[in-house]
């Protein structure tokens, strides 16, 4: 009986005392965890506060002076903001962006989820050669894209012109022409992206199970049908997250094609393009152009993720 109540006694001692080195150890382990997330976290915050978050407020008090990029800052308020919204080549520049953001949005995403459903789950032969062939344009330089672009639509030596001339009629060339030189930058800017995207879709597509398309077979379910009730719902999250990427990517990309393709003529000036023309000269202006973009750019990202918030779809 004494053995037994000893023996009680000691387990009780040793589970005392595992209990109380377990806050101990929990200790050690939460400042090896504190430790581990600072090491990770801190210098990564430290390049998002000097190469983010400083030059927004940079960009933004410079916005408030009249400065040449050399000279003395003078201070003048908002008075660079109040000119600008007078300026009617900005709002030009503003409605060709927003043309090319929701244009190149539309046919780019809309192109690249139909080849890649195709390309993807579909009995195409000679898929990866496709699927090399439409990534081609993304791993071009955009001066070439452009110059591509440029000589199709040259009016005395390009492809276009000489199509008409094949059909006798005449062709002027459309970079100069006002009313159809957004839409030739929009194609070259679609042709350039859709496969870089279409991948993406791919790789999105390639991860829904195949029983469920099997499934929608038996009961009779066409392919149109499958996309829009299996293949869209379980990539949501890939098409959602790639849809607010890309408008953010046309603004900067819309840029180097207008400066490539036409520097700005015909009223072709998007509003970066327009920015960049006032650097060295009216740098205080171009950066007020800058904060309009950066307003607008993050204002549109919260609209689409506001708009396109939908509840995950799980299989």
């Amino acid at each position: 009986m004494n053995d037994t109540m000893v023996n009680v006694s000691v387990e009780e001692q040793k589970s005392d005392g595992l209990q109380a080195e377990t806050p101990i150890r929990n200790k050690k382990i939460d400042k090896t965890r504190v430790l581990f997330i600072v090491a990770t976290v801190v210098p990564s915050l430290i390049l998002f506060i000097l190469f983010v978050i400083f030059p927004v407020f940079s960009m933004f008090s410079t916005s408030l002076q009249m400065w040449d990029g050399i000279g003395d800052k003078v201070f003048v308020g908002f008075d660079n903001y109040e000119v600008l919204f007078k300026d009617d080549t900005f709002w030009k520049a503003f409605e060709n962006t927003l043309f090319l953001i929701v244009v190149v949005t539309i046919f780019t995403i809309g192109l690249a989820l139909f080849f890649a459903a195709v390309l993807s789950k579909g009995k195409t032969k000679g898929k990866t050669f496709f699927r090399i062939v439409f990534y081609i344009p993304n791993i071009l330089s955009i001066v070439v894209i452009s110059a591509i672009f440029s000589a199709i639509y040259a009016p005395s030596y390009g492809l276009i012109g000489a199509i008409a001339k094949l059909f006798g009629g005449t062709y002027t060339g459309w970079l100069g022409d006002v009313n159809a030189v957004m839409w030739c930058i929009a194609v070259a800017m679609i042709w350039q992206a859709v496969g870089y995207y279409m991948v993406m879709y791919i790789a999105g597509m390639d991860s829904v199970p195949d029983h469920l398309y099997e499934a929608a077979d038996l009961e009779g379910c066409g392919k149109m049908r499958q996309f829009f009730i299996i293949t869209v719902p379980l990539t949501w999250e890939v098409i959602r997250t790639t849809l607010t990427f890309f408008v953010i990517s046309t603004i900067n990309m819309s840029f180097l094609f207008v400066d490539a393709m036409t520097q700005g003529e015909a009223n072709s000036h998007v509003l970066l393009s327009y920015m960049y023309k006032f650097f060295g000269t009216q740098y205080g202006y171009a950066m007020a152009i800058g904060t309009i973009v950066f307003v607008f750019g993050y204002g549109i990202s919260l609209l689409i993720q506001f708009l396109t918030k939908r509840e995950i779809v799980q299989y």
